[in-house]
Parts: C-alpha cells; structure tokens; sequence
C-alpha cells in the first residue's frame, strides 16, 4: 500500500529551524514528483515546494524562497522540507504530496492532481 507519512513539525520561536520529513512506503521514489503544500486556518491549501522526479528540478513560493530547501533522497525513499528563518506567517498544517510525473521542470500541481497525500504535520511559529 502507498503511503507517505510526514514528520518534524512542532513549535519554533520566529527565526528559528525546522527540518520536515516525509517517508514514502510501498513505491519507490524515482519517478514521483514531490510537492510540500501548506494550509493555516480559514484558508485554503497551498503549494510552499516541489521537486521534479528524476532530476530533482525545485520550485519554490515566492513567500518562502531564500528560506526553504526542498530535496529527496531516493536510497531512504524519503522527501525533506529545510525550513529556515521561519516566520509566524509559516504557521499551518504541512502536508506532503506525490504524483506520477515525467523529468522536467518543477511545478507545484494543483491540489486535485496528486495521488498521494500524508497526514500532515503542524508547524507553529510563535514567540
């Protein structure tokens, strides 16, 4: 069965770190893109990274580009969220997605295109 399980949220004080995991099981990762979405309370989910298969082709949101890093490594089958000099507008339920997708550039899909979802993990930025 596949499944993605993410990890590492919790409480930071603004500019402080954190390093999100999510662990794919049951598929390998080479030929899934990847993509960190985010939601906060009364809005509607958005994509923060993604990462292309194959290559490993980034993209990033303008709100966090400079502070995050997004990479896979494919021998754990595990995606990494680097976030950095996070700030109390970082604030939300992190989610990890995964789709079938061909090398190429990096995109985040929209929401209703990836097939794979985890559970999320909350990150809280507050002093």
């Amino acid at each position: 069965q596949l499944q993605l399980v993410e990890s590492g949220g919790g409480l930071v004080q603004p500019g402080g770190s954190l390093r999100l995991s999510c662990a794919a099981s049951g598929f390998t990762l080479d030929y899934y893109a990847f993509g960190w979405f985010r939601q906060a309370p009364g809005k509607e989910r958005e994509g923060v990274s993604c990462i292309s298969s194959i290559v490993g082709h980034t993209y990033y949101a303008d709100s966090v580009k400079g502070r995050f890093t997004i990479s896979r490594d494919n021998a754990k089958n595990t995606v990494y969220l680097q976030m950095n000099s996070l700030k109390p507008e970082d604030t939300a339920d992190y989610y990890c997605a995964a789709r079938i997708s061909p090398p190429g550039a990096a995109v985040c899909y929209d929401v209703l295109e990836y097939d794979y979802w985890g559970q999320g993990t909350q990150v809280t930025v507050s002093s």
